[in-house]
């Protein structure tokens, strides 16, 4: 069997890519695949943040293709190319802004600040250029947990620097206001803020913005998810009742507006002592997986209740950040891999294609 492009796909379809359940022939990933005179060279492009996958990509492509009779030298270039994707119709992307993501919860008190971030810290380690943009104005922490002090710039006096914090863009009212001023807006002047503070900040080619929503399902946030184009939500719960009853709610809310729900995060489901081991559900045990299946959709992963979370969170060093490599961070990197990967296969963006028209009296 002589050595063809065909050859070659064949036997790369035994290699899986465990994000897309699927082989990396049937995934799309493989491009400008050439074979001449027994050498083999193709590039591996992958649609989501997958930098630390690049290796041993590699190595299992090379090795597939070296196993084949009369092949050569082999030469394998890895990358990722992450596009903009489709948002609700009628509603115009931000420029410089590939992809909004918004992280709601529906209630207070269930860790979506800190899940933001440090999944925006996940997405950004694999290679991906990340912002937030705390959208929680009557209680902003974002600047907190970047461990972010100072105020942003203006070049021009119209529009408004990103605050930078462990390689992610950042914007929150908590850079314009003193730590400890009250917010006391209705809410058309926080929907007014909010939109100055996404539309004029100079986002500097973000392939995902993360909005950390207000807790809450009312007029302010149901103006952002008609107004503000978002590709996908992510919606964090505790295992609690309580915080389940809001969580649908704002589940429900993103669905009504026509954005699609990338998955359900639970927070806090279990508890395990340091001291003796023992584990404990706090907060109940199940929600998450009972709300995921009520909807149907994902259930991207669990988080423990951890006292380092919390602890680091407060020092402005998230836990991607304190301990990159830890068991808890392996969690939110497992999540934002998912959440990626959902993400690619939304339909892409083609609002760019279509031209502008305008009517004009003559």
């Amino acid at each position: 069997m002589s050595l063809s492009p065909e050859v070659v796909m064949s036997a790369l379809r035994s290699l899986t890519v465990e994000e897309l359940q699927t082989d990396l022939v049937s995934a799309g990933l493989v491009k400008n695949l050439q074979v001449q005179s027994g050498d083999v060279s193709l590039d591996i492009v992958f649609g989501f943040p997958a930098k630390s996958q690049f290796d041993t990509t590699r190595k299992s492509v090379i090795a597939a293709i070296k196993a084949l009779p009369g092949v050569g030298n082999v030469s394998v270039s890895m990358s990722q190319k992450i596009i903009a994707h489709a948002v609700q119709r009628g509603v115009k992307l931000i420029p410089n802004v590939k992809n909004i993501l918004a992280v709601a919860s529906g209630k207070g008190g269930v860790g979506k600040s800190t899940t933001t971030v440090n999944l925006a810290l996940a997405l950004a380690a694999e290679g991906a250029t990340v912002g937030v943009l705390d959208a929680d104005i009557y209680g902003p922490s974002i600047p907190t947990m970047l461990g972010i002090v100072g105020r942003p710039e203006s070049v021009d006096g119209q529009t408004i620097e990103p605050m930078m914090g462990h390689g992610l863009q950042s914007n929150s009212i908590g850079f314009l206001i003193d730590k400890d001023q009250a917010m006391v807006w209705r809410g058309p002047m926080v929907t007014q803020a909010l939109d100055q503070l996404l539309r004029q900040t100079t986002w500097r080619d973000l392939d995902y913005l993360l909005i950390d929503m207000p807790p809450g399902t009312g007029d302010i946030h149901l103006t952002l998810a008609q107004n503000v184009p978002i590709t996908g939500a992510i919606i964090v719960t505790t295992p609690q009742e309580i915080a389940l009853m809001d969580a649908r709610k704002g589940l429900k809310m993103f669905e009504k507006v026509s954005v699609p729900v990338l998955g359900i995060v639970e927070n806090m489901s279990v508890y395990v002592c340091p001291g003796c081991g023992q584990t404990a559900h706090i907060f109940g045990e199940g929600g998450g997986n009972l709300m995921a299946s009520d909807y149907g959709v994902p259930l991207l992963g669990h988080l423990p209740l951890n006292l380092s979370i919390r602890e680091q969170a407060d020092a402005g060093l998230p836990t991607l950040v304190a301990d990159p490599d830890g068991a808890v961070a392996d969690l939110y990197k497992a999540i934002a891999r998912k959440v990626a990967v959902r993400v690619a296969g939304i339909a892409k963006d083609m609002s760019s294609k279509f031209p502008s028209i305008v009517v004009q009296n003559t």
